[in-house]
Parts: C-alpha cells; sequence; structure tokens
C-alpha cells in the first residue's frame, strides 16, 4: 500500500452478486463467508415469516452467541431439539436475505458494496458456487461507506479519537494519524513533568506485554499511551519538572511559574500551527467532496484558511508596529471574506434573507478565529496547573524533611501520595481537555460531512453439525 492510499479510506466498489434459483444458498454461503460485502438495505416485500425465524422463537428467541451457518441445508427440528440457536439464527438471516433478492426468470441479484481490493477473490469464490459478481455504475448522488485501512499497530491506537467523533465521509482523508500526533502533543503540554511522563511509558510497556490481566482489552492502545508518556516527559524535561520541580533536572527552555506568559503565548502559538493544518486538511477534503468552486469557497476550505492567516498576519503586523506586515495581512482578509461572503451567500439561497445570514455568519466566522486561537491558551493554564500543584508537593515534601526524624517519613509520604494524586487529577483534566481541543477546534474545521460505517454481511460458516 503507498503511503498516500493509507491517507484516505479503502477504495469501494458498486457490485451485484447474480446467481441462478438453484444455487441461493451455496452464494449467499460465499457471500457470508467472505465477509466483504455490504447487501443494501432489505426491502419489505409482505413475504410471511421464514421457517428458521418460527423455529428460532420455539427455541426460546435470540441466540446466546453469534449467529453462525450450516454448510449445507440444516434439519431445523433437530437444532431446535438441540439448542443451537446460533444455527437457527444464522438460518434465519439466510433466509431473509434470500427472500430480499431481485428475482427475474430464474435468477437472483443482490446489489451492494465491496472493497475493490476484495473483488477479484470474492469473484472466484462465488464462481466456485455458480454465480458471479457484476461491476455496476456508483449511483448519483450516493456516497460508498466508510471502511479505514487497519493499518499499523500506532494508527490503530489512534482510531478511537476519530470513531468516537463520528465517521469519516468517504470522500474525506483519514486523519487518525495527525489527529493522535495533535492530541499527544496538547496532552504532553498540559501534562509537562517528566516523572510522571515516564509512569505513562511504564504503563505503556504493561499494556504492550499484556502483565495486567484486567487490562488485555486495552493492549492495542499501548503506543497511544506511550505517545503521551513521551511528549509530557519531553515537555517535563524542557520545563525543568521531576515529579515536581525538584531540582534533578534543569530548566532547558522556561519555568512555568516563573514565565507564564512566554508559556501562555508559546500555548497560543502551538494552537495556530495546529489550527492551520486543520485549515489545511480541510481545504483538501472540501476538494474531494465537491471540486475546486467548493473548496475555494467553503469557509472550511481554501477562503478561511486565508482569512485565518490573513488575520494572524493582521495581528502580527499590528503588535510589531509593522505596516509592511499587516497591510498584505488584512488584504488577504478581506479577500477571503469577500470569498466566505460569496459561499455563504449562495448556500442561504440569495435574496434579502441571504443577504443578512450570510452578514451574520460572516461576523461567526471572524469571532469564532479568534476565539478559537485564544482556547489553545488552555494549554498553558493547564500546564501551569500541573507546575503548580507539584511546587507545592514539593514544598510540603522539603519543609518536613527539613524538621528531620519521624518527620521525613511524612515528606516521602507527602511527596509519594501528593504525585499520585496530581498525577490522577491532572491525566484526566489533561485528557479531556486535549480532546476538547481536537473536537471543537481541529476536527470542526477537517470535517463537514459525516460519512457511513462499512457493515458488510458476514456469517462464520461451519460443517454439518453432529
Amino acid at each position: 500500500m503507498r503511503r498516500t492510499e493509507g491517507m484516505q479510506p479503502v477504495p469501494m466498489s458498486r457490485v451485484a452478486v447474480v446467481a441462478p434459483d438453484g444455487r441461493t444458498r451455496e452464494a449467499l454461503l460465499a457471500i457470508a463467508g467472505a465477509g466483504d460485502v455490504e447487501l443494501d438495505e432489505p426491502i419489505t416485500n409482505g413475504e410471511p415469516e421464514g421457517s428458521a425465524a418460527a423455529a428460532l422463537r420455539r427455541a426460546g428467541g435470540a441466540p446466546a452467541g453469534p449467529a453462525r451457518l450450516c454448510a449445507v441445508p440444516p434439519d431445523l427440528d433437530d437444532l431446535v431439539t438441540r439448542g443451537r440457536t446460533d444455527l437457527i439464527a444464522g438460518e434465519a438471516e439466510l433466509q431473509r436475505v434470500a427472500a430480499d433478492a431481485v428475482d427475474e426468470a430464474g435468477v437472483r441479484v443482490w446489489t451492494g458494496w465491496c472493497p475493490t481490493g476484495s473483488v477479484p477473490a470474492l469473484a472466484a469464490r462465488l464462481a466456485r458456487a455458480d454465480a458471479s459478481l457484476a461491476p455496476l455504475p456508483r449511483p448519483a448522488g450516493v456516497d460508498p461507506p466508510t471502511l479505514l485501512h487497519a493499518g499499523t499497530p500506532l494508527r490503530e491506537s489512534f482510531a478511537p479519537l476519530v470513531r468516537t467523533y463520528g465517521t469519516v465521509p468517504y470522500a474525506d482523508v483519514d486523519p487518525t494519524l495527525l489527529s493522535g500526533l495533535a492530541y499527544v502533543v496538547m496532552f504532553g503540554m498540559m501534562f509537562a513533568d517528566a516523572g510522571h511522563g515516564l509512569i505513562l511509558l511504564l504503563a505503556a510497556l504493561l499494556l504492550r506485554f499484556g502483565r495486567v490481566k484486567r487490562l488485555q482489552r486495552l493492549r492495542r492502545h499501548w503506543p497511544f499511551v506511550a505517545g503521551a508518556g513521551l511528549a509530557s516527559a519531553a515537555a517535563g524535561i524542557a520545563f525543568g519538572e521531576f515529579f515536581g520541580p525538584t531540582g534533578v533536572l534543569p530548566v532547558l527552555w522556561l519555568s512555568p511559574l516563573d514565565e507564564p506568559v512566554q508559556l501562555l503565548a508559546a500555548g497560543v502559538g502551538l494552537g495556530a500551527v495546529l489550527l492551520a493544518a486543520a485549515y489545511l486538511v480541510g481545504t483538501v477534503n472540501r476538494w474531494r467532496e465537491g471540486g475546486p468552486r467548493r473548496s475555494l469557497y467553503a469557509p472550511t476550505g481554501a477562503a478561511g484558511a486565508i482569512l485565518f492567516l490573513g488575520l494572524a498576519t493582521l495581528a502580527a503586523g499590528l503588535y510589531l508596529g509593522r505596516w509592511s506586515i499587516a497591510g498584505p495581512g488584512a488584504v488577504a482578509a478581506l479577500v477571503a471574506l469577500a470569498l466566505c461572503a460569496a459561499g455563504l451567500y449562495a448556500a442561504a439561497g440569495g435574496g434579502a434573507a441571504g443577504v443578512a445570514q450570510t452578514g451574520v455568519q460572516l461576523f461567526d466566522l471572524v469571532l469564532r478565529i479568534g476565539a478559537n486561537v485564544v482556547s489553545f491558551a488552555r494549554l498553558a493554564a493547564f500546564g501551569l496547573t500541573h507546575a503548580a500543584l507539584g511546587a507545592l508537593v514539593w514544598a510540603g515534601t522539603v519543609a518536613l524533611w527539613h524538621h528531620g526524624g519521624a518527620a521525613v517519613a511524612a515528606a516521602v509520604a507527602v511527596l509519594v501520595l501528593g504525585n499520585a494524586l496530581t498525577f490522577g487529577l491532572e491525566a484526566l483534566v489533561a485528557g479531556v481537555q486535549a480532546l476538547r481541543l481536537e473536537y471543537y477546534e481541529l476536527f470542526s474545521r477537517v470535517f463537514e460531512l459525516e460519512g457511513r460505517p462499512f457493515h458488510p454481511w458476514a456469517l462464520h460458516v461451519e460443517g454439518e453439525p453432529t
């Protein structure tokens, strides 16, 4: 797979499965066993309940486990007697899909979607069942379902970030890797402590090697935890924080409590970079969704990106007192506003109402850009909170330690328990705030549409029960 292919959903083909009436079961077994075809939604045809559905009711209803299929037509009464509700449910599903086929002149047809790369293997599998797979043109105005590439363990560990937000539209870029990297960088800046980062790295190793059985289901997320730990440790090294300002590490860049304004500027600057990247991905997505015109005029496309950069340049020029910088920024922002206004006016349907709606939306657009940039100040704010808590714990530890005697044990307890409390509280806060910035500030520019996930018809096929 080429690197660029991994940045977009799996290509889908529109297909039709064609089988003679006498080979219906064999064709459906081939489809279910392959698990590569999402069949179109069933059409209610008013046919009576199938024999398998009736048998399933006699057996007690829904199966305890996943439905399965028999390779040969089963004896439903025997399955009821033996309590094989899984096989009865599979047979009921097969009968339902068989009844939903288009039946013309002794030939049955099912339509659906299949990953393009799986078409040759599925066609060969169907040929062995005396059925065939025929390509179909994509219906106008209908997008295929979305299936993202499985990819590397790193991509899989980041996948829940995007999946929780929604399904990537088929035409869009898959932002899984980019969103994961942005998340761990933001988390690391807020959770900036080398000691706490090393604890996260240790937790990632425990997940990786499966030492804790209760956490086995989280094992595939170990790269995510490791990334967060590395980012936190790196930020802690830059700030000279190791379980607080213990002096174990020198300050390589700045001390958060001594230089809060510089840290605030760094947080806003990082946010501006991330917003620019989000606008870039959004521009590509608008192009893929609707071509160059949609990409040019969309507030989350090229027009929005130019407006953002223009306003940033204008603000920088005014701050520096350099009109040679502020002037071009103002011109770029005005051009971008005109492009956005044209797109919004067209979307509003024109007329006086369209003018009013466009004016309100433009005001909101400019206001939202400023608010979104300032929102990244929370990276510095929560980084300061983490540093302040660490400093408080360390101050208490030092004060007790200097008393000597029994107070030394109390100092150790304060250091351990204080860092445990700081670690738990700040990990939760930083995790939630990074997610909030990801979804509201970044994803709102990357996505405009909602895709639908690929749901293939897949059932395990086993031999005739004994």
